[in-house]
């Protein structure tokens, strides 16, 4: 899933209609609860999403108040923030008045996750402001409101195609806005800005130009010069004029603590999350010396990594370890499977590959769930070196690719997506889709991975144990790093030591991550919250009697992505 990073923050930025007095004031003016925050789950999902264009598309909903939104980019002028300012400010005081006393248990997990949005989102506004000193946030913007309407197929081409023509008309006047609203950046940002944006003037010159419809032809090119005009001069721009004027990535103690509190939807701290973490990497690293036998677990891994996939078959070998784990998890009843049948595997866009360095998930859009859903797999370049090709090649080798493909689509963030869309009531499951609880999304994509290798797939073979401790291993050092990099001053030295030689990742994938943890902030440890989470929850049903695991699975699958403390109350108190 759309990992979060600065994409995920634009989803946060909408108006809500006002709601009626007697909604604003208690649950005692409803004939039920649940018919309160039914309404006001609502009304959240469709004005958030009509406060954002982008992500409105990329979630389905393409018309609000008679605009028609997928022919807008998002208003990132300072009216416009101020209307999203004033909204989350009057959200608040509502979820405030409402309260949670004696509600059901799944209307108190939409009311949580309501409120940590809310939070978030004010956070975002008031403190963090990343349209003042993140140029990607921009760049992506335009990149997925380009992409979204030329891959998912809401409506026939022509209309698509003029949905794109719309966007590609605003770039000027949206990146004239970008220049105005960015004041500092750190270096970094540009780079990755200027090398995704790089990415947006191919998609439009080049993909969009080759697929448009030809009675569209001419109005396309017209509008395809001035946006790439205006794309060429933003990258001028960060180059001459941002880059003279240098920010810092890292948030701070601060602001890193409210944003890990409402970013991940927990009352742990970091601190007592990276205490736990690095005792778990400490744990695992003994598991895999014991593992490796007499061998150094460098030497074992080192000979494990050398069967892998060539440049040429690497996107190949992904789709057929696709089908393969489909097979298994059908045959071993791990989980039932929903019907689905949309998934798609496709490259990952360029302009997005700056943080998707090696893959990920793009779920079917919330309000269409029957679009296509895409496991993005990020071709290795041939402008790389040999050197580094091996090296990403290593990472991700027989058995690392398998992984990877569990982790992203089956039976992980595709199969979780899929229960997520039977969600009833439908406010409900708009809800939970839009703004669903990171770190349960990645923490069953952690968590699947474990257990599907434990109930057999590959579970013989060492070098997939291996593997699987070396993958763990990642999920640890993700929470080491966000947090010590983000608070505590972390050195890039220290960060690639902490990858290279403690979790004994490659040189590529380290450097790449190291990139990635520069880019966002308090995502990374979602993997380690949401598996332990998970694990915990596992072990707390088994332990009440009877156990089944995949009607269990089927049973949290079902909720829908909730905070990890309202998963438990709606698993185990049923």
């Amino acid at each position: 899933m759309k990992p979060g990073n600065v994409v995920l923050s634009l989803k946060m930025f909408p108006r809500l209609l006002a709601l009626s007095a007697c909604a604003s004031l208690t649950f005692g003016c409803r004939p039920a609860a649940s018919d309160v925050v039914d309404r006001m789950a609502s009304e959240f999902v469709y004005e958030t999403l009509a406060f954002s264009p982008v992500s409105a598309t990329q979630a389905g909903y393409h018309s609000h108040d008679g605009r028609r939104l997928d022919d807008l980019l998002d208003d990132m002028s300072e009216n416009g923030l101020n209307r999203q300012r004033d909204f989350y400010e009057r959200f608040r005081i509502r979820l405030q008045a409402l309260g949670d006393r004696n509600v059901p248990a799944e209307d108190k997990a939409d009311l949580d996750i309501m409120r940590n949005q809310t939070e978030l989102a004010l956070l975002e506004l008031n403190s963090i402001q990343a349209w003042r000193h993140n140029p990607t946030v921009y760049v992506e913007l335009i990149g997925n409101g380009l992409f979204g309407p030329y891959v998912l197929e809401y409506a026939p081409k022509d209309v698509r195609f003029a949905n794109i023509i719309a966007r590609l008309r605003k770039i000027p006047d949206f990146l004239t806005q970008a220049r105005v609203n960015l004041d500092t950046a750190p270096d970094v940002w540009i780079r990755v800005a200027i090398e995704e944006n790089d990415g947006n003037v191919a998609l439009i010159d080049q993909t969009l130009r080759k697929e448009c419809p030809a009675a569209q032809r001419e109005i396309y090119e017209g509008a395809a010069q001035s946006a790439i005009d205006a794309l060429r001069g933003f990258n001028s721009y960060l180059k001459r004029d941002l880059a003279q004027h240098p920010g810092d990535w890292r948030l701070g103690s601060n602001q890193y603590r409210l944003k890990f509190r409402y970013a991940l939807g927990t009352e742990q701290s970091p601190a007592g999350v990276l205490a736990d973490a690095e005792a778990q990497l400490r744990s695992i690293r003994d598991r895999m010396a014991r593992a490796s036998g007499s061998e150094p677990v460098e030497k074992v891994l080192n000979a494990v990594a050398q069967k892998h996939a060539t440049p040429d078959t690497y996107f190949d070998e992904a789709k057929g370890d696709l089908a393969e784990a489909t097979s298994f998890v059908r045959d071993h009843r791990f989980v039932p499977l929903p019907a689905g049948g949309n998934l798609q595997v496709i490259p990952t866009p360029e302009f997005m590959r700056g943080v998707y360095g090696v893959g990920g998930f793009s779920p079917a859009p919330a309000l269409q769930p029957k679009l296509g859903a895409f496991y993005w797999v990020t071709p290795i370049p041939r402008s790389w070196s040999s050197e580094r090709q091996e090296s990403k090649l290593r990472e991700y080798d027989f058995h690392g690719l398998k992984i990877l493909t569990i982790h992203e689509a089956m039976p992980g963030h595709y199969v979780q997506a899929e229960y997520a869309a039977e969600v009833r009531p439908e406010s409900r499951r708009l809800l939970r889709a839009v703004y669903g609880n990171v770190p349960y999304v990645e923490g069953w994509a952690v968590y699947a991975t474990q257990f599907l290798i434990e109930d057999g797939y590959y579970k013989d073979d060492p070098g997939m144990q291996l593997t699987w401790y070396k993958q763990l291993l990642r999920v640890i050092a993700n929470t080491i790093l966000d947090i010590r990099l983000q608070t505590m001053n972390m050195s890039e030295q220290q960060a690639l030591d902490l990858m290279i030689r403690d979790t004994y990742q490659e040189k590529e994938e380290a450097t790449a991550k190291y990139q990635r943890a520069q880019l966002s902030s308090a995502q990374l440890p979602a993997y380690f919250l949401g598996w332990r989470g998970w694990v915990k929850l596992r072990e707390e049903a088994q332990s009440g009697g009877s156990w089944n695991e995949p009607g269990f699975h089927a049973a949290a699958l079902k909720e829908g992505a909730v905070p990890l403390d309202s998963l438990r109350d709606l698993i185990l108190k049923k």
